[in-house]
């Protein structure tokens, strides 16, 4: 397994966990970014698969893993602000390669928009937008957010860690068969090296060892807000990178999107220099499931950008 290293940035007055492989500058630069409910370590498997020829720099986002979190709302907006000051720190004159998971392929999308002279490459792993909102739903969606807001308030538990959102486990090996409960295809090893990042040992009320994750239970807060395609594709229509679309064969995200194949197609032609490839036997979490196929398809897009659209692995 490739050594990390691990450096602690204070980016836009916020302390924010970065976790690095291959730490030379002489080498090209590729930004990993991870998905909701997840952390920087997720990208292990992938790394271990890459050639030595690449610096790998992965963050966790804020209120993720490491970094600071905010104990309140987060918005998208905040994610893209933190990814430029990122990248302004790592690569202030040179464009970037990205690689960005799930959420984190939503937010490097936008940057790839809003800021396309600063993005070399983009592989997006099933960060492909969401399912829009009906505005019929607004009464809903605010609802369920002033209740959320107001029983974290009403809490009189004394560690943030602990307030309602998430739940605890009495030890790194139950987290762990959790995770492979959620995904059969991780390996026992996968499921204790994720448990060991994902997971942080504190004490419950009795003192008791429990394990929490290391996640700011805010972020489970429900969205007010509704998701509007339409903007999302105006931003996404700017990019002009090279973008890997990358989704796995059996990923019911992915699925769930394509089930409306001219609204999936309508997100695909955003993009002007585009690349779809579907990594077979892998779900979601294609990076855990597949990584030496998601390595494979890394390199020959970065190196060559020699895939077309369909490539099979």
């Amino acid at each position: 397994m490739k050594k990390f290293q691990s450096e602690f940035l204070t980016l836009r007055g916020r302390r924010m966990h970065v976790r690095s492989w291959q730490n030379d500058p002489a080498l090209p630069l590729l930004v990993m970014l991870h998905g909701w409910g997840d952390m920087s370590a997720t990208w292990q498997f992938v790394v271990n698969e890459l050639s030595a020829r690449w610096r790998v720099v992965a963050p966790d986002w804020r209120g993720f893993g490491l970094s600071e979190w905010n104990n309140d709302s987060y918005w998208f907006p905040d994610y893209v602000a933190d990814l430029d000051a990122l990248l302004n720190h790592y690569s202030p004159t040179t464009p970037v390669n990205l690689v960005a998971h799930s959420m984190g392929g939503n937010v490097a999308s936008l940057y790839a928009g809003l800021r396309p002279s600063r993005v070399a490459g983009l592989a997006n792993l099933e960060g492909f937008g969401l399912p829009t909102k009906l505005a019929t739903n607004a009464p809903e969606r605010y609802a369920r957010r002033l209740d959320a807001a107001s029983l974290a308030a009403a809490s009189s538990l004394s560690s943030p860690s602990a307030r309602p959102g998430f739940r605890t486990y009495p030890d790194l090996s139950a987290l762990a068969r959790r995770l492979e409960r959620d995904n059969p295809r991780l390996s026992a090893e996968q499921a204790l090296f994720l448990a060991a990042h994902l997971g942080v040992e504190s004490r419950d009320v009795n003192s008791q060892p429990l394990i929490h994750l290391a996640i700011d239970p805010c972020h489970r807060w429900p969205s007010p807000l509704p998701y509007v395609l339409a903007d999302m594709m105006a931003i996404w229509r700017q990019t002009q990178a090279s973008v890997l679309w990358l989704r796995g064969a059996e990923s019911a995200f992915a699925c769930s999107l394509s089930a409306e194949p001219a609204d999936y197609q309508a997100r695909m032609a955003c993009f002007r220099r585009f690349h779809e490839v579907v990594i077979p036997d892998a779900g979601h979490n294609m990076h855990h499931d597949q990584p030496q196929k998601v390595a494979q398809c890394l390199a020959a897009f970065f190196t060559n950008d020699t895939l077309l659209p369909g490539t099979p692995i």
